[in-house]
């Protein structure tokens, strides 16, 4: 597993091999390239013991043409700025793959939530709501959670901005709790696209995913959830799961709800009397199974460590996981990738179905919620597969950033330009 990789100059990178597909200038690429802006403060905030932390905090904001500036917040020792700008390219790529009417923006902060109080992270998070006030907004800058943040933070942030304002505006921030104006279905919406793109991949290659072997790196909520879904939908078998303290593996399957309940009782995944071997997240990433899904953070897998995995099909339920290195050689492999800009797009159109149910004051059944995040999955995939055969290109990641690029130079295009 490699850490050295800029995230931002893998972006980038990205952007570039599926640009030489489309006819774009070198001043257009640049900007396809580059956010627009990128807030970076710091947050000073008197702590339970009377002293005062400053926590460095970002928001990057990486391009509006197709809509207001989309994504989550993220708490984390890892933020940098750099992977914001990385965080907030791919969602720009992801809002335009699904279709939906955003643009793309990421934040974060750099901080362990788990080294501090309720009150503490309370604090910490209304004063970076404080800071983001000028910035975000219903028809501006709509945040989200990320890694280490929930409803909670979400439902914080809300009320600090419509305090601040003197105003109601649930579609400020999505993925807030029901009672605050969340919608339903969001919290298993990542995990759902998931498993939604993973039988879209299986079904291109006439395969049944009925009792297929399934490895998820990462088994927090996007990797538990999206193990739940095919295990209940499609009769998979769970081989092997992980978390931050390590991974578990049992050949003959692991129950993916029963471990999802252990790790909330004992927060890990290890120790589970189920499992008839402990493995290291790398061992986890190179079993031999039908289906992998990295569900960590970016570049779980790079160069080195792609020539020894050993899936069929691989799942990016988060984002980054794979270098650009790593896609060539699993492209050389004949791996199928399906993107995070796809696979995980869940997340964000759903928060979407959410900021549309919070400007109309009017919320959908659960049903309605799966019901549309399907449909818009499935039609993205179409339209991937398409890209990907007319073009006869070399794998679905640079199909996805060719439909979604060219996405957004119509809407650029089509808005024309000031003098």
């Amino acid at each position: 597993m490699s850490n050295e990789v800029n995230p931002f100059e893998s972006l980038q990178e990205q952007i570039e091999d599926a640009a030489t597909h489309i006819d774009v200038g070198d001043g257009v690429l640049d900007r396809l390239k580059n956010p627009e802006r990128i807030l970076e403060t710091n947050l000073s905030v008197e702590l339970d013991d009377d002293s005062v932390g400053v926590f460095r905090a970002y928001r990057s904001q990486f391009n509006g043409d197709r809509g207001p500036y989309k994504g989550g917040i993220r708490y984390h020792p890892g933020v940098s700025r750099d992977e914001v700008k990385a965080l907030s390219g791919w969602m720009v790529y992801k809002c335009a793959v699904v279709d939906i009417p955003y643009g793309g923006g990421k934040g974060g902060i750099v901080i362990d939530p788990q080294e501090y109080s309720t009150d503490e992270l309370e604090r910490i998070t209304r004063a970076f709501a404080t800071e983001l006030r000028p910035i975000i907004g219903e028809d501006r800058d709509v945040p989200a959670p990320d890694v280490n943040t929930g409803q909670r933070e979400m439902n914080w942030i809300k009320d600090t901005y419509e305090t601040l304002e003197g105003t109601t505006a649930p579609g400020v921030i999505t993925g807030k709790a029901i009672d605050s104006g969340g919608s339903a279905g969001r919290v298993e919406a990542t995990g759902r696209s998931t498993m939604l793109t993973a039988r879209e991949a299986f079904d291109y290659l006439g395969r049944s995913l009925s009792g297929a072997s399934v490895a998820v790196q990462g088994y927090g909520n996007a990797g538990s959830i999206a193990a739940e879904l095919l295990e209940d939908a499609h009769d998979v078998t769970v081989v092997a799961v992980s978390d931050s303290s390590g991974a578990i593996h049992n050949p003959e399957g692991l129950d993916a709800h029963d471990v999802k309940a252990f790790k909330n009782e004992t927060g890990s995944v290890t120790g589970y009397e189920g499992a008839t071997e402990e493995l290291t997240n790398e061992e986890l990433l190179t079993l031999d199974v039908d289906l992998l899904i990295p569900a960590a953070l970016e570049n779980a897998i790079d160069g080195e460590l792609a020539r020894d995995v050993q899936a069929d099909v691989i799942a990016e339920a988060a984002n980054g996981p794979l270098t650009p290195e790593a896609d060539d050689v699993l492209t050389e492999k004949d791996v199928i990738v399906v993107p995070d800009i796809l696979a995980n797009a869940g997340g964000v159109t759903v928060s979407y179905f959410e900021w549309v149910q919070n400007r109309q004051r009017f919320y959908w059944t659960e049903e309605r919620v799966n019901e549309e995040l399907e449909r818009h999955i499935v039609d993205a995939f179409d339209g991937l597969l398409e890209c990907y055969e007319e073009y006869d290109l070399p794998n679905f990641r640079t199909a996805a950033y060719v439909v979604a690029i060219q996405r957004v130079l119509n809407a650029s295009e089509e808005a024309g330009s000031w003098p």
